[in-house]
């Protein structure tokens, strides 16, 4: 049995030795969420949903502890780290909807009766990353066990806490053994597990484009359902007919919130050329009042970055870079990195077109309508991005024309548990979230009910 001592990033003190499960481990979880899953699908539908309102309210009454326990673990911010216990209890709410109406469909035929039925697809393997533990877990177990799934949970070694709690509070709400387990472990061993083993129906995996096309690559073999949330290299295009002011005082929380390690984080910023030195001073002065601090203080915008092997990479990108201005950050223990603006010379750097995965913007000016979209488009991943205008015909030309699968018009919002989530191109497979999430849980069966003519 193997461990792994979990560092508060803001510190770097040790706060838990956890136990990380082996193959034997897995594949026994495996196993047992087998034979769970042959009763939970069997759960009355009313009864389903009335255990996962119950898990909700579990996680709704436990959100000060998830949250102060997430800062700790992942250096969050304590209003981010609320919000995200919050998107889980959301999240089960919303999907404790499904299991009443989980509808097929009659079909007209000849000769009879045609009916769909929607089937869960028995074991689900949910590979959680290290930036966001909580929602994310949720987004995946949510809508798999609604349908009538079981799932076995694989949060990041670094970051196992929270998802460890709420693995806890919903045996507290009666949900039976085995529906949901959560088994901290290596990639390589419990993740590829997920990937192999037979009886796991289905694969989640959110994080990098590179592991997940090992996984898919694995899936293959079985033919296995998979959903991918991977990279993302974000455009913000900012207008010249735009709110500059609003513009450059969101443009921050759009790049450095949760320290920049965010998929959706809008670390290419497009700026039209006529407002470049304008819009560029105001965001000197947004970025200078960006506070990274203490996560824990209520006032906080970015905590630290999450390990120090990650700020050694993040701090890679800008040695070799243009640096035009930057923020503040704590001295002292603690894996720090300051808010960071660059202005490359064009938009072949490695700043501007690798996923970073932290507090750095890189900022290039553009001309025309076409010109930002072919900057924006210009790149493997898409995810979100954000366009800022006040002109609605070019606000829908340029939404339609970025190649991306989540966008906000003069805003920074990607998620909604209300409303699909998920990318274009290397940024992965399938949606998560809002109404038709379940279905990616589900094999639609089609049963035909001959009927025999009148005497």
């Amino acid at each position: 049995m193997s461990t792994y001592t979990v560092i508060n990033p803001a510190t770097e003190e040790p706060i838990a030795d956890v136990e990380l499960a082996d193959l034997e481990q897995t594949d026994r979880a495996i196993e047992k969420a087998a034979r769970a899953f042959e009763s939970w699908r069997a759960v009355a539908p009313a009864d389903r949903a009335r255990l996962l309102r119950r898990f909700a309210d579990k996680v709704d009454a436990a959100n000060e502890e998830l949250a102060q326990l997430e800062v700790a673990n992942a250096g969050h911010t304590i209003g981010n780290a609320r919000w995200e216990a919050g998107n889980v209890r959301d999240v089960l709410e919303y999907y404790a909807a499904v299991p009443e109406r989980l509808f097929g469909r009659q079909i007209p035929v000849d000769g009879g009766v045609n009916i769909t039925f929607a089937e869960p697809l028995g074991v689900v393997g949910v590979i959680v990353p290290w930036n966001f533990p909580m929602p994310i877990a949720g987004w995946g177990f949510a809508p798999a066990l609604a349908a009538g799934n079981t799932v076995v949970l694989k949060p990041a070694e670094i970051t196992p806490l929270t998802t460890i709690r709420i693995g806890e509070l919903a045996l507290e709400a009666g949900l039976p053994e085995g529906v949901l387990q959560i088994i901290p472990g290596k990639g390589s061993v419990v993740g590829e597990r997920f990937v192999t083993h037979p009886a796991v129906r289905k694969v989640v995996f959110t994080g990098s484009t590179e592991v997940g096309k090992r996984i898919m690559a694995g899936c293959a073999a079985q033919v296995k359902n998979l959903t991918l949330e991977l990279g993302g290299k974000n455009a913000n295009i900012v207008f010249d007919d735009a709110d500059v002011a609003a513009a450059a005082a969101a443009a921050p929380g759009g790049v450095f919130d949760n320290s920049g390690q965010d998929c959706c984080s809008r670390s290419r910023l497009l700026v039209q050329r006529g407002i470049y030195d304008y819009f560029m001073a105001a965001l000197e002065s947004s970025v200078g009042s960006f506070a990274c601090a203490d996560p824990s203080r209520e006032d906080t915008d970015m905590g630290p970055l999450v390990t120090a092997a990650h700020r050694e990479k993040v701090a890679g990108y800008v040695a070799a870079a243009e640096v035009a201005f930057t923020g503040s950050a704590p001295e002292g223990p603690g894996f720090w990195f300051p808010p960071t603006v660059l202005t490359p010379p064009d938009t072949a750097t490695a700043d501007f077109r690798e996923e970073i995965f932290g507090p750095v913007l890189s900022v290039v000016p553009f001309d025309t309508e076409a010109d930002a979209l072919r900057i924006a488009n210009d790149t493997e991943y898409g995810l979100s991005g954000s366009i800022w205008t006040n002109d609605l015909d070019r606000a829908m030309r340029v939404s339609r024309g970025v190649e991306a699968g989540n966008l906000s018009v003069n805003s920074h919002s990607s998620v909604r548990y209300s409303t699909p989530f998920g990318g274009f191109k290397q940024s992965g497979l399938g949606r998560e979230l809002g109404p038709d999430a379940v279905s990616a849980f589900t094999e639609v069966k089609n049963v035909f009910f001959a009927t025999r003519p009148a005497l």
